[in-house]
């Protein structure tokens, strides 16, 4: 395995001036994470706070025991009841098979940070991985993009759940899940690793009652000894713990929700995107009524309604229910990262490019129940290379980075006009050069005859150009025909390295790597040294 960094500049512009321009965007953030300092200042700030250290450790020993954690993760968990123990956190929702590519890219983030901070720090971090197992859009987690015959195809579960449920709350239909399964090895080239794989995977399956079990147990065959912590945050036993978090949350509410708001606010009018929707009523909170999640809004005379008037709740009803029955309430995109910083020592966050735009509106919630955001650092990024794509990208003298941040199509198009003498493209264009030097006398003289004429000259000029353009394409298509492998060659690598006019990562999934190289292949990519300057990786397999 080799790795290489290329540069791959960010289109968004709030991420860009966040690695590039961090003085553009300081205000917005508590901490610089390229100052030495600030990791101090932020460890120093968690040994002043308190934590449920040793209830927490105990849930999560139960939980991660039960998806057959290995003693590395029940040794962390131990870990965490030291009191100058801190965390390295992200988080990704329960996706069949772990969804695309960057959520695994996501853990070695997160087991990278971890092991480099312990050792600057001489203070255990430890690596901990958040399931976002309250979310409840069934359609973001039930598929996988594969690879089918040169095309892509979406593959999703049949199971279709009727109520809108916590992930964690869905139970798995088996025999969907065994068809579904066999549907996806179908669409896979036979190696020495797909039977195994498909084994170990249906084996997780039938050991699995929920989606977040799945995803969880799956995580772990791919990360055996990494000591890597797994959360379920939909668990009771979790919110049991949640409980004196979800009445901060409330008696802040109004105040985490209108600081938000105006942080949202002053990005547009910095000119920057805005990815989350958020309105000054919204109460960042969720009510689980009826087996369904219910987004909560308050009301001016400080009650909680449903978005869609599903329910009613007084501030007092609100407040009865996160004490005594906290597993009723879930948290959203703002309240949660709230909630993580109250239930774990948070040394840092690692997000992908969009979730690091809404943190930047975090801040003042953050500051609104006394907590101070954690340094936020963008997670590591990849683009797998198998060895054939390696040798096409060679063999047609593409850059890797060309590849990857804008794909073939133009590098094929230039490919095949090379194969003509001279390229078709050349040889149309002095065609035109020359049909307009012997069509202007036409031209001047319609012009001296009238305005009609003259209009009628340039629409003639027009016609006879999209002839020689029609010509072009006729010639350029006979020119593919003849050359279908090289075109082919090209093809799969778009598909490969540029699927749908973006990053690999956001894509494809585990699937093919494991498929060529096999389970290991992820714990391979953990062992190189990586380090958060870098734009992108290119890995080589």
């Amino acid at each position: 395995m080799r790795i290489d960094p290329i540069q791959l500049k960010p289109k968004q512009k709030l991420f860009h001036d966040y690695k590039y321009n961090f003085e553009n965007v300081i205000d917005k953030f508590s901490y610089a994470p390229g100052d030495p300092e600030a990791w101090k200042n932020r460890l120093q700030f968690l040994q002043g706070q308190t934590y449920q250290r040793n209830n927490l450790s105990e849930v999560l020993k139960e939980m991660n025991e039960r998806w057959g954690a290995p003693e590395s993760t029940l040794n962390n968990i131990e870990r965490l009841k030291d009191e100058n123990a801190t965390v390295v956190i992200a988080g990704q929702q329960a996706g069949l098979l772990t969804g695309p590519l960057y959520t695994v890219h996501k853990i070695i983030s997160v087991l990278q940070l971890a092991k480099k901070k312990e050792a600057e720090l001489g203070k255990p971090v430890l690596p901990v991985f958040w399931v976002a197992g309250e979310d409840h859009d069934f359609d973001e987690i039930n598929h996988i993009m594969v690879n089918s015959h040169g095309k892509m195809k979406k593959m999703a579960i049949s199971q279709e759940p009727d109520r809108k449920a916590s992930v964690s709350d869905i139970k798995i239909d088996q025999k969907a899940g065994e068809e579904w399964l066999k549907q996806i090895f179908s669409e896979i080239d036979e190696t020495e690793y797909t039977g195994d794989f498909y084994q170990q995977t249906l084996r997780l399956l039938e050991q699995s009652e929920s989606y977040s079990d799945f995803f969880a147990k799956l995580v772990y065959l791919l990360f055996p000894d990494e000591g890597l912590v797994l959360m379920d945050a939909h668990r009771p036993e979790v919110r049991k713990l949640e409980s004196a978090y979800f009445t901060s949350m409330i008696q802040h509410n109004a105040e985490i929700a209108h600081r938000v708001f105006s942080a949202i606010q002053l990005n547009a009018q910095e000119g920057y995107e805005t990815v989350l929707e958020s309105e000054a009523e919204d109460a960042h909170l969720f009510y689980h009524h009826e087996g369904e999640r219910v987004l909560l809004t308050r009301e001016k005379e400080g009650s909680f309604r449903g978005k869609q008037n599903e329910v009613l709740l007084s501030e007092q009803e609100l407040l009865e229910i996160a004490e005594h029955h906290p597993e009723c309430l879930s948290n959203n995109v703002v309240s949660r990262p709230l909630m993580q910083d109250f239930l774990f020592p948070v040394l840092a966050f690692i997000g992908g490019p969009g979730e690091i735009n809404y943190w930047s509106v975090l801040k003042p919630g953050f500051e609104a129940v006394g907590l101070q955001m954690p340094p936020v650092l963008p997670r590591l990024s990849f683009t797998m290379v198998d060895r054939k794509s390696e040798q096409d990208l060679k063999h047609f003298h593409v850059e890797p980075q060309e590849a990857v941040q804008f794909g073939t199509g133009e590098k094929k198009m230039r490919w095949i006009a090379s194969k003509s003498a001279p390229p078709i493209p050349q040889l149309s264009a002095q065609v035109k050069e020359e049909i307009e030097r012997i069509h202007k006398p036409l031209r001047e003289k319609s012009a001296e005859l009238g305005p009609d004429l003259e209009g009628l000259a340039d629409k003639n000029l027009h016609y006879i150009y999209q002839h020689v353009d029609y010509l072009e394409k006729r010639m350029a298509k006979t020119l593919e025909e003849k050359y279908e492998k090289e075109v082919t060659q090209f093809n799969e690598l778009d598909l490969l390295l540029h699927p749908a006019g973006g990053l690999q990562e956001r894509i494809w999934s585990i699937l093919p790597w494991v498929n060529q190289q096999g389970t290991d292949v992820f714990q391979r990519l953990n062992q190189h040294l990586l380090t958060f300057d870098q734009d992108h990786y290119v890995v080589y397999v």
